[in-house]
């Protein structure tokens, strides 16, 4: 039970360092939150302060994922501790405490917290959402078909049954925090990446 909270705790803390927002100030963005769609993630930063801070941002948002469960992994070989630490380093991202709990979407750091046990299956995540980006331009769409992606591949990799599960929290989690998106889908509104507001 000890491990359990700690693991809960410890990754929802790693998962909630606002890197996103922080590179966003390291660029001129005062507050990341007040521009664009106001969210906390490499998108935004991408559309706000350029292509590069946008993906050093990416890079370390999944690389924060990909080290709570690291740290997991260390004193559980059996994936229920690195499952539980994907999604609370997820939560953490979503609803970070340093920042009142308005946080991204998820979606890279729970692309790099699959990495540390099942690469594979986060190569193709990342894969699918490149090409769905390519495809139709709209990061969201790239987002969810990933997830969904990520989730499917673990299953298909025959990743312990706990990171499986982790998966499609993880995947529910992401299409969740993208539910706007999809009625500006709907409607014909979304903005495709490159796109001028």
């Amino acid at each position: 039970m000890t491990a359990v909270f700690a693991t809960i705790v410890l990754s929802y803390l790693i998962g909630s360092i606002p890197f996103s927002y922080v590179v966003a100030r390291c660029f001129g963005i005062a507050d990341i939150r007040a521009i664009g769609s106001g969210n906390v993630g490499a998108t935004n930063v991408m559309r706000a302060a350029g292509r590069w801070p946008g993906l050093i941002a990416f890079v370390l948002d999944a690389g924060k994922g990909a080290a709570a469960v690291a740290v997991a992994g260390r004193f559980d070989t059996s994936g229920f501790l690195p499952a539980l630490a994907a999604v609370s380093a997820v939560l953490g991202h979503v609803f970070p405490v340093w920042l009142r709990f308005r946080g991204g979407k998820g979606v890279a750091t729970g692309a790099g917290a699959v990495a540390p046990v099942s690469p594979y299956a986060s190569l193709g995540a990342v894969a699918a959402f490149l090409l769905l980006l390519l495809l139709t331009r709209y990061v969201s769409v790239g987002s969810m078909v990933g997830a969904v992606v990520l989730a499917v591949l673990l299953f298909a990799l025959e990743a312990p049954r706990p990171v499986c599960v982790a998966g499609v929290v993880l995947a529910l989690i992401v299409i969740v925090k993208h539910r706007e998106n999809v009625q500006r889908l709907l409607s014909g509104s979304e903005r495709r990446l490159g796109a001028k507001p």
